[in-house]
């Protein structure tokens, strides 16, 4: 049996190729950036270039095994983890159809189809799936029926990226209920494809490739895949899971009654449950933990990560070239000035993510308002602090939203993935949540994960709750500052009103929605 583990993760804005030893401890990573263009015929939609995505891919896998230097036939097995929602469809020989990322939102027509079918019928599946129209499968499959039928009838299977990763690893097509709860056509109870949901919805009932929980054998590595990555012929290939899931078992998030945020393209707020219960106002998303006795209540926040690499790219050409010549990191460079800038950011704030509301789900412009034209106060870095404090406040409404569904604020949380890398951005996270913030040594946690279930899948580890306790280890907790915890409460109530006023400007069509949900 070998020594290390590999993890596959397929994110919103890369894809990496993580090495870790038994122990938990990651030895090397390799990570591309990617882009999901939008088709410039169907407005709001979001490709996935498979082609090119799977040499980005594989060309991880190979350069994280010459980063290391490690002897391939060593790895014991490997696992799969991605961005959730991105769905792709396949011929009955397996080979890609169509495929779309996670935030596609093309099928306007398709939804307000749907509704006008059956008004109630979204509440119906909501109820089932913990799922609405806003992410789910549902409405795209309908998409494809509706405006690419000969791509809808050579349709035989539906699958996710993680699940994409394993059969361009393998040949074998499968699903996991973790990443397969999303689509919206798994019943929560019974973590499995539920064929009423698609007959309710006028759509094929015999495309639903075979489900493995998270953390079984799926195959084992190909030939062919091994010629163009670089590993072994026949080591196991593990069924993985969603990134936000595979996260919560990489910062030890594994009991009822935790909760953590991930930092990064988006945000997730994620909440352990022992029942698959859905809220009455279908505000908050239930899905289903890579772990099979527990589900996840989840409220997402959209674009914190993207925003600011859009900002970087922007604004921080100065960062840019500095930290290519001293070898700094940009952010690193930004983060120093950012922390001189006082909580508040003078009263300026940024909005461009709205507290989730799952059944009507949108977002106002992206805005920087209440400013004067003062660079001494109001400068680069001050607006960079401003998108810090955003993603906060939009986490706390977050945790308060999930809150008022089970009845507890959380006492602590464990901030992990790439935003947990900044101690001014965790500092921030901490005094506006007001409660004690934990961050995990490794910051690739949803790629542990995927590493973690992967050694299980092969016998290494027995009990996942126990090797999490074992592996996960804390770097720093961070604790409110009382006096900048007092600015953002006064400061939030003030962002709700704000970003208020901000989506009544997009309903009125005075300024353009950031991102709508299909239909709403």
């Amino acid at each position: 049996m070998g020594t290390y583990l590999m993890a596959l993760d397929a994110g919103t804005g890369s894809v990496r190729a993580v090495l870790f030893d038994l122990d938990g401890n990651q030895l090397g990573v390799s990570q591309q950036e990617w882009e999901h263009k939008e088709d410039p015929r169907f407005p709001g939609s979001m490709d996935f270039d498979w082609t090119h995505n799977w040499e980005l891919a594989s060309g991880c896998i190979r350069d994280v095994l010459a980063e290391t230097e490690i002897n391939p036939a060593e790895i014991a097995a490997v696992s799969t983890t991605c961005m959730r929602e991105g769905i792709l469809l396949y011929d009955k020989d397996y080979q890609e159809l169509w495929a779309c990322a996670n935030v596609d939102a093309r099928s306007d027509d398709e939804v307000i189809e749907l509704i006008q079918k059956s008004p109630d019928l979204e509440k119906e599946i909501y109820k089932v799936s913990g799922q609405t129209y806003a992410l789910g499968a549902l409405p795209r499959i309908l998409w494809v029926k509706n405006k690419m039928p000969e791509i809808y009838e050579k349709t035989a299977y539906v699958g996710m990226f993680n699940d994409w990763l394993i059969l361009k690893l393998t040949g074998v097509m499968s699903i996991e209920p973790s990443n397969g709860s999303t689509t919206g056509i798994f019943n929560l109870a019974t973590r499995d494809w539920d064929t009423s949901i698609m007959e309710k919805c006028g759509l094929r009932t015999d495309i639903f490739p075979t489900v493995y929980e998270s953390g079984t054998v799926v195959a084992s590595v190909s030939e062919e895949a091994a010629a163009l990555t670089g590993l072994t012929a026949g080591t196991p290939v593990v069924a993985g899971g969603g990134d936000a899931q595979l996260g919560c078992i990489g910062v030890g998030l594994v009991s009822p009654g935790q909760g953590a945020v991930f930092g990064g393209s988006f945000w997730q707020f994620e909440y352990n449950t022992s029942v698959a219960k859905t809220d009455d106002d279908c505000r908050v998303r239930v899905n289903c933990h890579a772990l099979p006795d527990l589900w996840q209540y989840e409220a997402l926040a959209f674009y914190p990560g993207l925003i600011m690499r859009w900002y970087r790219d922007a604004f921080c050409q100065a960062e840019k070239q500095r930290g290519e010549e001293t070898g700094r990191d940009a952010y690193d460079l930004m983060n120093e000035e950012a922390e001189k800038i006082p909580a508040g950011c003078y009263g300026m704030q940024c909005t461009f993510s709205d507290v989730m509301n799952y059944i009507s789900w949108k977002h106002a412009a992206p805005t920087f308002t209440n400013f004067s034209l003062d660079p001494d106060k109001f400068n680069r870095y001050t607006f960079y602090r401003a998108i810090m404090e955003n993603s906060a406040l939009v986490t706390k409404g977050n945790v308060e939203l999930v809150a008022s569904v089970t009845g507890e604020y959380p006492k602590e949380i464990i901030f992990a993935s790439g935003a947990s890398k900044s101690p001014l951005w965790c500092q921030i996270v901490c005094d506006v949540l007001n409660i004690p913030v934990h961050v995990p040594k490794v910051k690739e946690a949803t790629a542990l994960g995927a590493a973690l279930l992967a050694g299980k899948g092969v016998g290494l580890y027995t009990d996942i709750p126990e090797t999490v306790r074992k592996t996960v280890k804390i770097e720093k907790t961070y604790y409110p500052n009382e006096e900048n915890a007092k600015v953002y409460a006064d400061l939030y109530e003030n962002w709700r009103k704000v970003y208020a006023a901000q989506l009544e400007l997009a309903n009125k069509k005075l300024t353009k929605n950031m991102w709508s949900a299909p239909g709403v």
